[in-house]
């Protein structure tokens, strides 16, 4: 009898149900809770006397932290069900009150004032001049025509231009439009990024050569060698780089960072690039549709809470606005950095697919501004914090200086297509210096992660409400 009472009893890895065996973390604990649900199941036989008048042992309750548990899908799964039904809400309360708002024709005004007039795309085409300019001097310098001090200063005005110019244009013509300025903006800021680390790789690449270096150290990943039995491209050294192929295939990759030997994909894969191209077609037509549904309404109704500076209304009006802002947020984020960029790489055959890195699990504001946007950190790290550090300037200073660049180009890109200056986007910018430092100290883990999704939930709207009451301010009610 007793024998028998014993046979339900399984040592730790011997067990033949779910998970058994599994060790560490949360997988031994879901094992455990398994293993206990499949003994509560199993038919036994009649247990011994002692058993039965005990049926209570010592142990944990499940939520609690001591117990060990950590299979929360169920809990996961309802969050995204409630997420889903209290969003179908607002979407019904918004068509109710609003009815249909979305136009696509009114899209298009948001670029052009007048059919025949296209000054951003004007705008756009003319920045190859400072690409030519750029690779003239890069010539010029491998043929010791220039010298290394003339062709720096020379790369340094031309690299100012490329700021300064579109500024100049968008201030001046009255025919582009903000949302066109913006796309302007937007390239030629890449652009500058791009031809920086262009003048960089190419001024280290002379450094090397007169060091008498033959060539150029390949990483593993770079074209040039048979690998698995794949012939790939031979190995570009400098200045043989020096070409107008290499150079617009760099300004069209989906980096920041140059190489004179990018990492290459050996074909492109048709279904791969159909799914992202189908992605791309329908997260901008779902991000247009949210803007115009449900967006303007709620910054049109922000706009007199915030004239009337009635606080609890306009605490009330960013709460509403941050729901449908983070959600576009998020599906820009997946256009751009998944889609998008997976568009341009596959035809480019570019190998380099890292754009982002898990950022919402970031448990501190650091971690996340490393790994949300991969080219830019890239950039920053290599042409930015690594010399400022190799010069002597301390780890603290900069990162403020890299953050400080990083405000400037964010305030650059707003300020400019409105033609107002309130350099909001730049403090928002540079109070991730201070909240970095308080999350960092004082919280961690899942509350640290809830401080960063907190910081992006609310801090984006309220950008956004400042800049939209201010420009609403100085063009609609300044001029009735």
């Amino acid at each position: 009898m007793s024998g028998a009472a014993a046979t339900p009893v399984r040592r730790r890895g011997h067990g033949t149900g779910i998970g058994s065996g599994s060790t560490g973390g949360g997988k031994a604990s879901r094992a455990m809770s398994y293993r206990d649900l499949k003994k509560l199941q199993e038919p036994q036989e009649e247990p011994s006397e002692s058993n039965w008048l005990s049926c209570h042992k010592h142990q944990e309750s499940l939520l609690s932290s001591a117990s060990g548990y950590s299979n929360y899908r169920g809990i996961l799964n309802w969050c995204v069900v409630m997420l889903i039904l209290s969003n179908a809400r607002l979407f019904l309360e918004n068509l109710i009150k609003y009815g249909i708002l979305v136009d696509p024709i009114q899209v298009i005004s948001l670029f052009l004032k007048d059919p025949y007039s296209w000054p951003a795309l004007c705008l756009i085409i003319v920045s190859n001049t400072f690409v030519i300019v750029a690779l003239q001097i890069e010539r010029k310098m491998a043929m010791a025509v220039l010298s290394e001090s003339l062709g720096q200063v020379l790369h340094t005005v031309n690299l100012i231009t490329i700021l300064s110019f579109p500024v100049a244009v968008v201030l001046t013509v009255n025919s582009i439009t903000p949302v066109g300025a913006v796309m302007a903006l937007m390239c030629y800021t890449i652009q500058f990024l791009k031809l920086y680390s262009y003048k960089d790789v190419n001024k280290w690449s002379r450094e090397l050569r007169r060091a008498k270096v033959k060539t150029l150290s390949r990483s593993l990943s770079a074209p040039g060698l048979k690998e698995n039995g794949e012939a790939v491209q031979t190995v570009v050294i400098y200045p043989g780089n020096l070409t107008y192929k290499d150079m617009y295939y760099f300004l069209f990759a989906p980096t920041l960072c140059y190489e004179l030997n990018f990492p290459r994909s050996s074909r492109i894969r048709k279904r791969f690039l159909l799914r992202r191209m189908f992605e791309m077609l329908f997260l901008i037509q779902l991000q247009v549709g949210l803007i115009q549904q449900w967006m303007v309404p709620a910054i049109q109704n922000s706009m007199k809470p915030f004239k009337d500076m009635d606080y609890s209304r306009m605490i009330e009006r960013l709460l509403k606005l941050a729901v449908p802002n983070h959600m576009i947020w998020l599906i820009f984020f997946y256009w751009f950095f998944h889609s998008s960029m997976n568009v341009v790489a596959e035809l480019m055959k570019f190998g380099d697919r890292e754009f982002y890195r898990d950022w919402w699990n970031s448990e501190s504001v650091t971690y996340f501004w490393k790994n949300w946007n991969i080219p830019v950190h890239k950039w920053c790290s290599r042409h930015f914090y690594k010399p400022m550090l190799k010069r002597g300037v301390s780890k603290r200073i900069a990162q403020m200086a890299v953050f400080f660049a990083s405000a400037f180009f964010h305030e650059y890109l707003v300020s400019v297509p409105l033609k107002m200056f309130r350099l909001w986007a730049f403090m928002g910018m540079m109070a991730q210096v201070p909240l970095a430092w308080l999350v960092g100290k004082f919280l961690s883990g899942n509350y640290g992660n809830a401080a960063v999704w907190l910081s992006l939930i609310i801090g984006q709207p309220v950008a956004v409400l400042m800049y939209v009451h201010d420009y609403y301010i100085l063009n609609y009610e300044g001029s009735q």
